[in-house]
C-alpha cells in the first residue's frame, strides 16, 4: 500500500450529500470552488424489486443540481462494485460523455461473481466496462482539487476510498460513529482486510471530513454522512470497544453472522460488475436478472 496516506492534499470541497432512502445509500456530488469542476461518487439507478421497474430518478436529481450550481462535471467514480443498489454510472456516461472509474481490484471481484452467474466467455473481466481504473496511491484531479485514490478492503476486495483535498470519501469502512463498521462477509470480504483499512483512514489527519457510504437513520434520527477522524476515534464504538484487531475481528465476526443477506445483493452485482449496466436485451427486446440459487452458503448470512 502507498505510504502518501497522511501527506496533505490541496483543496477544500463543496460536498453535498443525497440520501437514497430506500437503501441507506448516499450519492455525493464533490466540487471544486474555484473552478467549479466537479465529481460525482457513488450514484444511484433507481431499481424496485418487487415490479422490476428501474428510473434514473436519483441520477437525474445529481444532474439537475449540478446544473443548478453551475458546476462543470468530470468524473463518475464508483467506491466499489455495490450489493444493495444498482450504479447509475453507465446512464451517467451515457447521458454526459463523462468518464467512469473504479478501483482496479474489480477485475477480482469480476472474475468472482462470472463464476457465480454462469456468466457467457463473453463477459469481460478486464474492467474495461469503467473508463479507467485506478491503483493505490494513485493521484488526479477534480478542478484544482487533489485527489488520492486509497485501497480500502475488507467489505469487498476491490474497495478504495478517495481523499479529496480535506475530505475523504470512505464508502462501507466506517458508518456514522452511532452506526459502528461495515460488514465484511460478503463473497470477497474479509474482516482482518477491514480492520487494516479503518486503521489507514484513521491516520489521516485528525480534522479530515470523512464522508460515509451509507447511513440507516438508527433510531429514527436523521440521516447523516460526515464527521472527522477525530470523533471516529473518540465515538465510534467499534474503534472505543475494540480497540485491537483481534477484538475488532471477532466482533465484526459475530455481527455479521447474525445478518441477513442483503435484499437485492444477488440482483444488483450483476449490473455493477457491468459498470452500472443492465443487462442485454433477450431476443424478445426484454432485460432480464439471473438469481442463482443455493450459489451462496447460507450459513455465511446467519441464516
Amino acid at each position: 500500500m502507498s505510504n502518501q496516506t497522511a501527506g496533505a492534499l490541496r483543496g477544500h470541497p463543496i460536498v453535498t450529500g443525497f440520501h437514497d432512502e430506500p437503501t441507506g445509500s448516499i450519492q455525493y456530488v464533490v466540487a471544486d470552488p474555484a473552478t467549479k469542476r466537479c465529481a460525482i461518487i457513488d450514484p444511484v439507478l433507481d431499481f424496485d424489486p418487487k415490479s422490476g421497474a428501474t428510473a434514473t430518478r436519483s441520477a437525474d436529481a445529481l444532474l439537475a443540481h449540478i446544473e443548478r450550481e453551475g458546476y462543470e462535471l468530470e468524473w463518475i467514480l464508483d467506491t466499489h462494485p455495490h450489493a444493495d443498489h444498482f450504479s447509475a454510472a453507465g446512464y451517467l456516461h451515457d447521458r454526459t460523455g463523462v468518464p467512469t472509474a473504479i478501483g482496479e481490484k474489480v477485475i477480482d471481484v469480476q472474475r468472482l461473481w462470472k463464476g457465480l452467474y454462469n456468466l457467457p466467455d463473453t463477459f469481460r473481466t478486464d474492467g474495461s466496462q469503467w473508463s479507467r481504473l485506478f491503483a493505490d496511491g494513485e493521484r488526479f484531479r477534480i478542478g484544482d482539487l487533489d485527489v488520492e485514490v486509497m485501497f480500502t478492503p475488507g467489505h469487498t476486495l476491490a474497495s478504495i476510498a478517495y481523499r479529496i483535498g480535506a475530505a475523504a470519501f470512505i464508502h462501507d469502512t466506517l458508518f456514522m460513529p452511532d452506526s459502528g463498521s461495515a460488514r465484511a462477509d460478503f463473497p470477497g470480504g474479509n474482516a482482518h482486510a477491514l480492520w487494516r483499512s479503518i486503521r489507514r483512514i484513521m491516520a489521516l489527519p485528525d480534522d479530515t471530513r470523512l464522508f460515509t457510504g451509507h447511513d440507516y437513520r438508527p433510531g429514527g434520527r436523521a440521516a447523516a454522512w460526515e464527521s472527522t477522524v477525530a470523533r471516529q476515534r473518540s465515538e465510534n464504538p467499534h474503534l472505543v470497544e475494540t480497540p485491537t484487531e483481534d477484538a475488532f475481528v471477532a466482533m465484526r465476526e459475530a455481527r455479521d453472522r447474525e445478518l441477513p443477506m442483503p435484499k437485492l445483493i444477488l440482483h444488483s452485482l450483476q449490473v455493477n460488475i457491468r459498470g452500472g449496466r443492465l443487462p442485454e436485451p433477450e431476443a424478445n427486446g426484454r432485460r432480464y436478472l439471473k438469481i442463482p440459487l443455493d450459489a451462496l452458503d447460507g450459513a455465511a448470512w446467519g441464516d
